[in-house]
Parts: structure tokens; C-alpha cells; sequence
């Protein structure tokens, strides 16, 4: 039990550092700044470690960003939802299509709606102004591209037989 849970700690502490260090890189998407590390790295949370350690993973890389100087308050509820909704649907239903698409939907559409209040209180900006294009688009660009990232080295470890191994 104790060699579990410090395996599963070490394995969050490594995608941790996967999505900090991967917020360096972005493209430009559609207008729209594409940085999908992190959400690759909650899809693979979910896979391999749960919702709740997918979470707090999550949480821990947006501070780290944040006083990195390397994301924005916003990167909170966004990574956060999709890593709790994805790791809630791997748990109910060990798939990847539908974790990915929760992913997706936690996200790009419950963290950009949860970014609004964080943008009013936190930043100062009136997120009903600039509500769909602010904050959902983006979201949406960034977290369907590391969602199928994630799928395809995910679906790549299980056409190997490594998918079932590493997660046993």
C-alpha cells in the first residue's frame, strides 16, 4: 500500500513538472495562444493516477506557473475541472475517447465558464465582455490539442501491451 502511493506521488511529481516546464511551449492557434501540455498531462493523470491526485497535480503546476511568472490565474480552474471531470470519467468508464472528451468539456467549457469570476476578482477584467472569446475559445483550442496528444500516446501504449503494465 505505502510503495503504491509513493509511486503514485513520484508519478504526479513528474507530470508536474511536465506541465510547468511544457507551459513554455505554445503556438499560435486561430488567434489564440495553444499550450496543451497540461492538458495532456491530465489526461494522463487520470489514466494512470485518479482524479484526485489528476487535481492536485493540476493545482500544484498552475501555482508553480503562476509564481514562475509562466501562466495566469486563470490556469486554475481550468486545468483543475478538466483534470477532476477526466479522472472522473476514467474511473466510471475506462476508456479514452470519453475521458479525452471530458477533458475537453472540463476545460474548455466548465473551466473558461469558472475563469470568469477568477478574471472579475482576481484580474479586474468584466468577463461578460469578453466572455466566449476570452476565455472558452482558447481553452477549447489548447485542451482538444493535448487531449489528442494524450490519446495517441495513450492509445500507442495500449496497441504495445505497455498501457496495461504500467497501470497494474
Amino acid at each position: 500500500m505505502k510503495r503504491t502511493q509513493t509511486r503514485k506521488l513520484a508519478l504526479a511529481g513528474l507530470l508536474t513538472a511536465v506541465a510547468v516546464v511544457g507551459s513554455m511551449f505554445s503556438f499560435p492557434v486561430l488567434g489564440s495562444k495553444c499550450a496543451p501540455i497540461q492538458h495532456m498531462v491530465n489526461v494522463i493523470c487520470a489514466v494512470f493516477l485518479g482524479p484526485w491526485y489528476g487535481v492536485a497535480s493540476a493545482f500544484v503546476a498552475s501555482l508553480l506557473r503562476n509564481l514562475l511568472g509562466l501562466g495566469s490565474p486563470m490556469a486554475f480552474p481550468g486545468s483543475m475541472c478538466g483534470a477532476l471531470l477526466c479522472g472522473l470519467m476514467y474511473r466510471k468508464l475506462p476508456r479514452l475517447l470519453p475521458t479525452c472528451m471530458a477533458e475537453v468539456f472540463g476545460t474548455g467549457i466548465l473551466g473558461g465558464l469558472a475563469a470568469y469570476p477568477v478574471a472579475i476578482y482576481i484580474i479586474g477584467q468584466d468577463a461578460g465582455q469578453v466572455a466566449f472569446y476570452a476565455y472558452i475559445v482558447p481553452f477549447l483550442i489548447s485542451t482538444v490539442v493535448g487531449s489528442v496528444i494524450a490519446g495517441l500516446a495513450l492509445s500507442a501504449l495500449r496497441s504495445t501491451g505497455a498501457l496495461k503494465t504500467l497501470t497494474a
